[in-house]
């Protein structure tokens, strides 16, 4: 081969090399969004949500498609994103409820949560209601300080739902007994429906889409309190309903602010559950080039307004995540819990079965 030749055949491969690596990260690839809870629920709708939009707004436009693995709270999806998911940027997990589970119990883990790349976050807060015909009769939430007795139902000792539900309640001083293992939100519902528990909490897509509609609406149940405070991102998915924040609710029944240790887990729990209700992920490692592109494609999808339509369609609110280049450590500082609350908390969720 001639010098020129070979010189032009150079010049050829370096001008193909640097086309290829001027090309968006997920130009002909396949990104999948591991969802962590199973079909049907409020994790998975949102997480359905955010993969049916997400690709238009990716550089590069991939094939996105959703995946359920569930089981254990969310901790075997989000296990297998850490542990066998591949690391080139291909998988994503639209991960719920595994901060708390991080905070409170690390060890759980094979892999350290805190080394994921975080991709952005969802702020929210959960929506506390009970039956209207718990003695002498609920007919605005202050009534709560006249019941001598209640039941109110869980999902598992130490899920963030549990707790904080029953540190409101002993906030308030009510008699109570709690019943928890219920399989899922929905099976906790028709326990409520039944008589078998009169109160309970969910998140907002399952009490607007289910609750508020249906069993409130019929006269059955009424909101008592929301756990956000002071408005904002985590208060927006209820803003438009009549429902109080607890503090707000707990001054009223009251007549001061709550205070003290149980004032103090309370607001642990919310701030790392509720702050980071829903988490974005890639497993650690993951190339930067995916981080950045699907940062920033997150970002672009908060301002999509169709998204915000389908949102607003299919759940009644548009969640918004907050991401940027500081996502790492915001998520990692939020799920910090220092030991002695780490250490209550654990002991608390020992008692809850009383």
């Amino acid at each position: 081969m001639q010098v020129g030749t070979v010189a032009a055949a150079i010049a050829v491969a370096m001008l193909a090399t640097a086309a290829a690596a001027n090309e968006p990260f997920y130009k002909g690839k396949r990104l999948s969004v591991l969802i962590n809870y199973g079909a049907g629920g409020p994790a998975d709708i949102e997480g359905r949500l955010f993969a049916r939009h997400i690709g238009r707004h990716i550089d590069g436009q991939p094939n996105v498609v959703a995946q359920n693995i569930d089981g254990a709270g969310g901790l075997v999806g989000t296990s297998y994103l850490g542990e066998i998911a591949p690391r080139d940027g291909t998988m994503m997990g639209h991960l719920t409820g595994i901060g708390w589970r991080w905070a409170l119990d690390a060890e759980r883990f094979r892999v350290d949560f805190s080394t994921y790349e975080f991709l952005g976050y969802q702020t929210s807060t959960t929506v506390a209601y009970m039956r209207t015909d718990v003695p002498p009769g609920i007919a605005v939430a202050t009534d709560i300080m006249k019941v001598k007795s209640l039941i109110s139902g869980g999902l598992g000792p130490d899920n963030a739902k549990d707790l904080a539900i029953r540190l409101a309640l002993d906030l308030l001083a009510i008699p109570y007994r709690h019943v928890t293992s219920y399989r899922s939100s929905a099976h906790a519902r028709l326990a409520l429906q039944q008589g078998e528990i009169n109160f309970y909490s969910e998140s907002p897509p399952s009490y607007r889409a289910v609750v508020h509609p249906g069993i409130v609406k019929e006269g059955l149940a009424i909101p008592l309190w929301h756990e956000a405070e002071g408005g904002g991102r985590a208060a927006k998915p209820v803003a438009d309903l009549p429902i109080q924040p607890f503090d707000q609710v707990f001054r009223a029944a009251k007549g001061k602010p709550p205070e003290g240790h149980l004032w103090d887990a309370f607001r642990t729990v919310r701030t790392v559950s509720g702050t980071m209700i829903r988490i974005l992920a890639l497993p650690p490692g993951a190339p930067r080039p995916a981080v950045d592109a699907l940062r920033e494609a997150v970002a672009r999808m908060n301002d999509d307004p169709v998204y915000a339509a389908d949102a607003m369609k299919t759940i009644g609110f548009v969640p918004e995540y907050a991401t940027g280049p500081n996502t790492n450590h915001e998520v990692r500082t939020g799920l910090a819990v220092s030991p002695q609350m780490r250490a209550f908390l654990i002991d608390y969720a020992k008692k809850a079965n009383r």
